[in-house]
């Protein structure tokens, strides 16, 4: 059986290279009930912190999925794929509200999906403590 287990703190260079192309994403959090939410993301992935990050709305669902999860922080995925390559990273999530790490998280969505996010004072980020990557770059 084939390995595609990568050290989130520093995966190999296809995968990293993988993860600065841009992609859309999924985000899968879990609802009250245990059933899965998958909705589409653009998500940043920053090794040297194992921190993936989401930007979104704080009234959103995926916010909320997070932040009912209280402070032990929701299990999450995100996950991209192109043809054969794909890759899944995979921890736990909190909701930050701090505008420095918010702008940090928007610097990181300009530069790897080549626009600056409209304003909104509603933002916040998803941060996601990375325990596991796998995938193929």
């Amino acid at each position: 059986m084939a390995t595609y287990s990568q050290d989130p703190g520093a995966p190999d260079a296809e995968y990293l290279r993988f993860w600065h192309e841009r992609h859309l994403c999924t985000l899968t959090t879990l609802r009250p009930d245990g059933t899965p939410h998958v909705v589409p993301v653009g998500v940043t992935y920053d090794p040297g912190a194992r921190l993936a990050r989401v930007i979104t709305n704080k009234a959103s669902a995926k916010a909320g999925h997070v932040t009912a999860a209280g402070p032990q922080g929701a299990p999450v995925a995100v996950c991209q794929v192109d043809g054969r390559r794909w890759a899944t990273l995979e921890g736990r999530a909190h909701v930050s509200a701090d505008p420095g790490r918010v702008a940090e998280a928007e610097r990181r969505y300009a530069e790897r999906y080549g626009r600056v996010p409209a304003p909104n004072p509603s933002r916040v980020v998803i941060e996601i403590a990375l325990s596991r990557a796998l995938g193929r770059g």
